[in-house]
């Protein structure tokens, strides 16, 4: 249990620098990062958020600070700065306790001893004369690397918008069985139930199995499949299963393949909860082999660029150098998973990515190279969905500028593909 008073904030502060120091420094993502240790659960959760808030405003922040400054700073000064800002204009909290904390940490630690007196000097000032220009900076800009590709696709506004979308906290998505409907929750047109802050294990139905996190977006794939009832369904890269189990809950005799062993007991342990059965194979995709199958889900290792509205560490740790090993990756597995199907089965292929090179390119270059591949063109309406998430080749595209009234949308690509 965390101790009372004024170390309560330190603790949660010093291991949300901790983190920031990891991303920003080492280049590690948060989610493969150990959880702090010797803080409670509460502390714990709020050295999370408070880092995720930095993440997404960083580029605002620097601006910000910048003429505060007579020289860059350290890192460890710097992320103290950015730190302390970010809870005085983002989150709202009480002055005098940020500062005072901020101070405290600073002079606490050699690295940043010597700059308290300048920490405190300078969100000080922030607090008293900085929350109108604040409010008139532009969003935390993405990288160059993700950001020209993007402008090319998209357009400029499109990008901005997406920027905008990148800095405010994505809502928890539900999937619920047929026929469930899940209480207190705002029901997509997609089906899909959102709710925009909540405890998961205290909404109605979780002890009761009848429903799953997932992204909105991340539920469509799985649908695009149609009546599967009674077919043999390949689920390729399942974890942590969000789709394996709404192809069992749709009545298909699932097989969820992963390579990880670890992310495969995630995914049992999801379909122990919902009562939903599937047979599980650690393996790598490329190794697989198995009788021919009905139908195929292919949610191809990729950028994950579109999930950067829960995943804001995840610009400043991806590089265009490993986007290319993993569009490589993708036609290998699309390649292979052609052979897994029967003729006249369907293969959906989908990536959690913005960039058209592991989507849109893909498909179109896989259509190229498989003379008895056809793509099926998807209306998005018949999903629920809109008619702008249709793209030119037959896919469906979405952006997290998309459902802005409603909370935005993962960024996804998805594409049913039928052989022979």
């Amino acid at each position: 249990m965390a101790s009372d008073g004024k170390d309560i904030g330190l603790a949660a502060r010093r291991a949300a620098l901790d983190l920031l120091r990891a991303v920003l420094m080492d280049r590690r993502m948060l989610a493969h990062l150990p959880a702090p240790q010797g803080l409670a659960p509460e502390d714990a959760a709020r050295a999370q958020r408070l880092v995720l808030t930095v993440l997404r405003h960083l580029g605002r922040l620097d601006a910000l600070l910048r003429p505060h400054l007579a020289r860059r700073p350290t890192l460890a000064v710097q992320n103290l700065l950015r730190l302390g800002t970010a809870e005085l204009l983002v989150d709202g909290s009480e002055p005098h306790g940020v500062v005072a904390s901020c101070v405290e940490i600073a002079k606490r630690s050699p690295r940043t001893s010597r700059a308290s007196g300048m920490v405190n000097a300078i969100l000080r000032k922030v607090d008293a004369e900085d929350r109108g220009p604040w409010a008139a900076l532009p969003p935390q800009p993405l990288p160059v690397w993700l950001r020209k590709p993007l402008h090319k696709a998209y357009g400029v506004d499109a990008v901005a918008a997406i920027e905008a979308a990148h800095e405010r906290p994505a809502p928890l998505d539900l999937t619920p069985k047929p026929g469930v409907t899940v209480e207190g929750g705002d029901r997509l047109p997609t089906g899909s139930f959102r709710f925009q802050q909540a405890q998961v294990t205290a909404i109605p139905g979780y002890d009761a199995g009848e429903w799953w996190v997932q992204d909105a977006a991340a539920a469509l794939p799985a649908r695009l499949l149609g009546d599967i009832a009674g077919a043999r369904v390949l689920d390729l890269c399942a974890a942590p299963g969000g789709k394996t189990m709404q192809l069992a809950a749709a009545g298909a005799d699932v097989t969820a393949l992963d390579l990880s062993e670890p992310r495969l007991a995630r995914v049992a342990q999801n379909l122990d909860r919902t009562g939903l059965r599937a047979t599980l194979v650690a393996a790598d995709v490329l190794d697989y082999t198995a009788e021919p199958f009905d139908a195929i889900l292919l949610d191809a290792p990729c950028s994950a660029t579109g999930t950067i509205r829960r995943h804001p560490d995840l610009p400043f740790v991806k590089s265009a150098a490993e986007v290319e090993s993993l569009t490589r990756l993708q036609m290998r597995m699309i390649d292979h998973a052609l052979g897994l199907l029967k003729p006249g089965g369907q293969l959906v292929y989908c990536t959690c990515s913005l960039l058209p090179n592991e989507g849109e390119n893909q498909v179109k270059a896989a259509l190229k190279r498989h003379a008895d591949l056809s793509i099926l063109p998807i209306d998005p309406t018949a999903y629920g969905g809109e008619p702008h998430w249709a793209s030119p080749e037959g896919g469906l595209r979405l952006r997290p500028d998309f459902w802005a009234d409603r909370g935005g949308i993962d960024g996804f690509y998805m594409a049913l593909l039928k052989r022979g």
